[in-house]
């Protein structure tokens, strides 16, 4: 298993479209990046909510039979990474409820950090939970709300979470998108031939052709109906908190999110992690996939040459069966391979996105010196990562992250690498337009812009001593 940070989830939605559903299967294709332990897509036409949803792969669930069990002009649909609960189906969304208004079912890309307390406080009052994740909560606040409006009911049970949370709700008649004040996870907006589109990511849109409109902005709850778009401002002001790890690896890079292209600020890591931590050497190779970007911006400012040195096998699955006999390396080899003729007496800057436990880059750094390498040297095209992130990210906790309990010397020493080098927190924000205060940078420097419990903040080890 490769050492990596895992993506949150990918959620799309189409209003007003005949073929909402088959549409929506082609915006979770294209989302696929963004979680692949489960799928699902609900659609409604006009009376009533039809859900189809399974364990996998987008392409594996829907067949075309089980598209045909998806009537109807509006659709929601939900890739899943577990960040919060476990891998299993009742834990797939979209989630669907029945109750006093009519029917609902919500898809949520985030993580909502008081969802334990509010879920304590639901089930001591006699509320049944059917799954274990954050998302449920949600639609236990909108049923239990006094408000009389469907819309009023949402904002209500929002105000009262805490967190992260791209989030499409659909009803008979209704498809609603809503942004946390923060603005944590992207969501866009775009039409198709008269018909609304919704999703995490630009790239979806590009797939069927949909036009981009706009970003939903943080704080924003968009209401798509027969009466068309309605825009409200429901919730009070936030500091803007944008998940700069979508920039630097979680984002395809053909998307525009927070305003610029991935791809474009990916190279300009690239750029600026040279000007920091520049060494002469003969090759550049990336970890592929996500280090080929920084790695091209990188060379391009060295002028060092580029090349793939690894080679990655896309075809690996899930699961797979490991001989008896031990192979070195085995589960890096499995999806990366070094190519002797490229690094084979060579000084190599090999570069990667980010650094987690350090596992990986290490047998990826021995895996390069007995393919002939002289010298290897890694980059990084983030900062040294030293807490965990508790707004959608799956990552591990405080003291499992290399960078939070030894110096970069240490990790070099670690990785076994010839040197070693991070982008600093300045250089990275550096290269981002219109960067100053708008991007959440918690997970290099401990800065978190919502404030989490009294476990979250023990899992950190931040207030240590104090009851």
């Amino acid at each position: 298993m490769f050492d990596k940070f895992k993506e949150e989830c990918g959620i799309f939605g189409v209003y007003g479209h005949p073929e909402a559903s088959n549409l929506t299967y082609l915006g979770l294709y294209a989302l696929q990046h963004r979680g692949q332990e489960g799928a699902g897509i609900v659609s409604s036409d006009g009376s009533k909510l039809y859900v189809e949803k399974d364990m996998g792969l987008v392409a594996d669930i829907f067949t075309e039979e089980r598209l045909g069990r998806l009537p109807g002009y509006m659709a929601i649909g939900h890739n899943r990474y577990s960040t919060a609960g476990e891998s299993e189906l009742k834990n797939v969304q979209p989630l669907v409820a029945n109750f006093a208004l009519g029917s609902m079912a919500i898809a949520h890309n985030g993580n909502l950090v008081n969802a334990g307390m509010i879920k304590d406080e639901l089930e001591a009052y006699g509320s049944i939970f059917h799954s274990t994740n954050d998302s449920e909560v949600i639609i236990h606040l909108i049923a239990q709300s006094r408000e009389a409006t469907f819309k009023d009911r949402i904002i209500d049970a929002l105000s009262k979470l805490q967190g992260s949370y791209s989030l499409l709700v659909i009803t008979e008649k209704n498809l609603i998108a809503v942004r946390d004040p923060n603005g944590f996870r992207p969501l866009c907006l775009g039409s198709l031939n008269g018909a609304y589109v919704v999703a995490s990511e630009s790239c979806a849109f590009d797939l069927i052709e949909a036009e981009f409109i706009r970003e939903i902005e943080p704080g924003e709850m968009v209401i798509i109906s027969q009466n068309g778009i309605e825009s409200f401002r429901p919730f009070p002001l936030s500091k803007i908190a944008h998940c700069v790890f979508e920039f630097i690896y979680f984002a395809r890079p053909d998307s525009t999110i927070f305003g610029e292209n991935v791809d474009f600020i990916r190279k300009s890591l690239g750029r600026q992690l040279c000007s920091e931590t520049y060494v002469d050497a003969d090759i550049i190779i990336p970890v592929p996939d996500s280090g080929v970007p920084h790695a091209l911006g990188f060379s391009e400012s060295s002028k060092i040459p580029f090349d793939f040195g690894l080679i990655r096998n896309h075809y690996v699955g899930r699961t797979f069966i490991e001989p008896r006999q031990a192979i070195r390396h085995f589960g890096v080899k499995i999806k990366l391979n070094p190519v002797r003729k490229v690094v084979g007496g060579k000084r190599v800057i090999v570069i990667d996105d980010s650094i987690v436990r350090g596992t990986t880059s290490k047998k990826i750094v021995k895996m390069i010196r007995e393919a002939g390498a002289r010298e290897v040297h890694m980059r990084v095209g983030s900062p040294p990562t030293i807490g965990p992130c508790f707004y959608g990210i799956d990552t591990p906790t405080r003291k499992e992250l290399i960078a939070s309990t030894h110096t970069i010397d240490e990790i070099r020493k670690y990785l076994t690498a010839d040197s070693l080098g991070y982008i600093s927190i300045e250089g990275m924000l550096k290269v981002i337009p219109n960067s100053q205060n708008r991007f959440c940078t918690a997970c290099f420097n401990l800065d978190y812009p919502v404030s989490f419990p009294w476990e979250m903040a023990m899992q950190l080890e931040l207030f240590e001593g104090k009851k």
